[in-house]
């Protein structure tokens, strides 16, 4: 696909899924409104492609610090990252490529790593299949953050940078559909 048609066509894809799965979304961002207290959005800066900032949108799930048992339904099914697809509409992420990052990560990268911004930031990718349960494996390390640095975040940034160069509508697709089986394991 072309890069000029690639946003147009997501665009597209993002508003038909979007319109699709309506009455999901809704329903949903109720349940994280009552669940957490809140308006049942959840916003944090993310850095995007070029490593500029942008404003990032998912359900929340998160009260008191620990999430809710709505919201780890929410986190374990993925349905916390369906306002995302606002974020496609808007132009800053895509449906395939690097989970976008907070601030200190993707932005502080050197060298051929850097290579990582000229993506833009999707709702998926094989590091997000992966990583699916990054959660659960930092919570069992002695010195998670120290883990995620050394080891998580180094092979995220060489899997996206395979990503970069092997990137295809097929490619794009095999992610997808990954991403999709990956759901249900």
């Amino acid at each position: 696909m072309r890069k000029a048609r690639k946003p147009v066509v997501e665009c597209i894809l993002a508003v038909l899924l979007g319109t699709a799965i309506l009455p999901v979304l809704v329903l949903t961002i109720l349940l994280a409104a009552i669940s957490t207290a809140s308006s049942g959005i959840f916003t944090q800066t993310r850095i995007g492609q070029h490593g500029k900032p942008f404003t990032l949108y998912k359900l929340h799930t998160i009260k008191n610090a620990k999430a809710t048992r709505i919201g780890k339904l929410l986190r374990k099914t993925k349905i916390d990252e369906l306002p995302q697809l606002f974020n496609i509409l808007k132009g800053d992420m895509s449906f395939v490529g690097p989970r976008p990052d907070v601030p200190g990560y993707y932005d502080q990268l050197q060298g051929e790593d850097r290579r990582v911004l000229l993506l833009k930031p999707g709702l998926t990718s094989l590091a997000a299949i992966k990583y699916r349960k990054e959660e659960e494996l930092l919570a069992h390390q002695e010195h998670p953050l120290l883990y995620n640095d050394q080891v998580i975040f180094p092979d995220k940034v060489r899997m996206n940078l395979e990503y970069l160069n092997k990137k295809s509508v097929w490619y794009d697709i095999k992610i997808i559909c990954l991403t999709i089986q990956s759901l249900f394991n």
